[in-house]
């Protein structure tokens, strides 16, 4: 080992305060497009498209497994691709690996290595006992195949990730090359999403939390008012006898129906506002009936909740809240845009 130099203490530190201005981040930025756009280039598709489909023909798990910061983008690559559903996907740490759990691994299995050098001890001392154990290995690095990428001659296939350098003081951090991996890989697995033609559905019921999940699994009828919730009126009805009932269920609104519930229109307190305004004492002669929407906006109660909230959002102008109807306009629920915020979409 050598030896590394002895870092100045913080007392010893300089005190002034260190900035970063707009330009040098400017031009930090353009170095690193100028860096992707190689990438991007000069990338064999022919190399990226046999990795793609030896990831769809594996017969058994995948595996990705990396060290360092490349580890990092390995473990993030395989979550992504479990939770298409498609196969058993995983990260598989180098040395744990080599104490153990390289018992994971089955003939057939994939084993994907990341190394911008193709050079890592620990990936070359993980590749003969992971071909011992009838993997099917693949490289990914940024190192072009011959002497210098010793990995890439251990490996079955191997996909060079091209780089012209790191965006760093010293050119070697690994700012750059951990990039063109996370874009590489995520682009491959929306390549397969879209091989395997993946449904929301599908994709859905591995994401069952989140907003990502709420958005793809909710429907209307699980976060919609129903029953004595609903703030119902008749036609008939005087509008200043509804008060009560426009005001006391946090909807904003009357939904107004017939004898069989079948919707007729709709009043909210901003209709409630502009007649007081138009017609002054006279609205305690006026019927709900007389002043009401009778042409709103409606969903139904299998519909997505992010479909209702996309149609309150819609021109002419938002609005607050959808009745609920059947393939009778029968009135079974409101979906409101607080009820919609209050679960987490």
């Amino acid at each position: 080992m050598g030896s590394l130099p002895v870092s100045a203490s913080p007392e010893c530190a300089p005190q002034s305060r260190a900035t970063v201005s707009a330009s040098d981040l400017a031009s930090l930025f353009s170095a690193q497009r100028r860096h992707l756009d190689h990438f991007f280039e000069r990338l064999d598709m022919s190399q990226a498209a046999a990795f793609a489909q030896a990831l769809l023909d594996a017969p058994g798990a995948v595996f990705f497994t990396g060290v360092g910061k490349s580890g990092i983008v390995a473990r993030k690559i395989a979550q992504t691709l479990a939770s298409l559903g498609f196969a058993r996907a995983g990260f598989l740490a180098p040395v744990d690996a080599l104490h153990g759990d390289i018992g994971a691994l089955f003939p057939g299995d994939v084993l994907v290595l990341l190394s911008k050098s193709g050079a890592s001890d620990e990936l070359l001392a993980l590749a003969p006992c992971a071909r011992a154990k009838g993997a099917y290995l693949i490289s990914l690095t940024s190192a072009a195949s011959g002497a210098d990428c010793p990995l890439a001659a251990a490996c079955d296939l191997n996909v060079h990730l091209p780089l012209q350098g790191e965006v760093c003081p010293f050119g070697l951090a690994p700012v750059t090359s951990t990039a063109i991996q996370m874009v590489f890989g995520d682009t491959v697995v929306a390549a397969i999403m879209e091989a395997r033609r993946l449904s929301r559905d599908q994709y859905a019921s591995n994401h069952p939390a989140g907003k990502i999940g709420k958005t793809l699994i909710f429907k209307v009828k699980d976060v919609m008012k129903k029953q004595n919730e609903l703030p119902l009126c008749k036609e008939g009805d005087m509008i200043m006898d509804q008060l009560t009932e426009l005001t006391s269920k946090g909807c904003g609104c009357l939904l107004v129906v017939d004898e069989e519930h079948h919707l007729i229109g709709t009043f909210t307190d901003g209709d409630l506002r502009r007649t007081l305004k138009a017609s002054g004492p006279a609205i305690f002669n006026l019927t709900v009936g007389e002043m009401c929407n009778r042409n709103p906006r409606t969903i139904t109660a299998e519909a997505m909740a992010v479909e209702a909230m996309e149609k309150m959002e819609s021109p002419p102008s938002p609005v607050q809240f959808l009745p609920v109807v059947d393939d009778n306009n029968v009135v079974c629920g409101i979906i409101t845009l607080h009820g919609l915020v209050s679960a987490g979409l």
